[in-house]
């Protein structure tokens, strides 16, 4: 950030007053800026003993599968957030059954959101965001074309948790090592 969004002012990065962080501060009005963790809401759609992944068909890691999931926008709740995404990424309507994993990403300030998910029938398509978009059996997921870890954690955790038919909220921590690798703390809730 260069100009102050209030006024057009530069801004200057420092400790303002009563806070312990350093913020974006207008040199002229003062406004603090604040800069807040973006957060990510999808699905993880489950059709009989398949998931529903999607191959995207934009950056980040175009090419690769996901699941269904992207930036919250203004004005809605996490599960219309969740809905939304899965609609517009595989024109697939869901069922939400409950959130599933909650992962904080530490080092790109993302907070992620997946939401286990019904689909009730084996419809989607395409989109603009997706280049292809199926359904997968645990033995064809294609592990290593996975965009991100957070859908792999998502996708192991569910197959996993299937088998005993009890699908817990796993909260997790993600940060990036020092020598690059990324770090995971997890925590299940019941």
């Amino acid at each position: 950030m260069k100009y102050c969004s209030n006024c057009g002012a530069v801004v200057e990065q420092k400790i303002p007053a009563g806070d312990n962080r350093h913020r974006y501060v207008c040199s002229h009005c003062h406004t603090v800026h604040y800069e807040n963790p973006c957060i990510i809401a999808g699905c993880l759609p489950v059709y009989q003993d398949q998931v529903l992944l999607c191959k995207r068909a934009i950056e980040p890691r175009y090419g690769l599968w996901t699941l269904p999931a992207g930036f919250m926008e203004n004005g809605e709740s996490t599960e219309q957030a969740a809905l939304r995404e899965t609609l517009e990424e595989a024109n697939a309507v869901v069922k939400i059954r409950s959130l599933y994993t909650l992962t904080s990403i530490l080092h790109v300030d993302q907070v992620q959101m997946i939401y286990l998910a019904d689909l009730p029938t084996p419809e989607f398509s395409i989109s603009e965001e997706s280049l292809e978009v199926r359904l997968f059996t645990e033995a064809d997921i294609p592990w290593e074309q996975l965009a991100f870890p957070t859908i792999r954690n998502a996708l192991q955790f569910y197959f996993s948790d299937r088998k005993t038919g009890h699908f817990p909220l796993r909260h997790l921590a993600l940060s990036q090592g020092p020598q690059g690798e990324l770090c995971c703390e997890l925590g299940t809730h019941q």
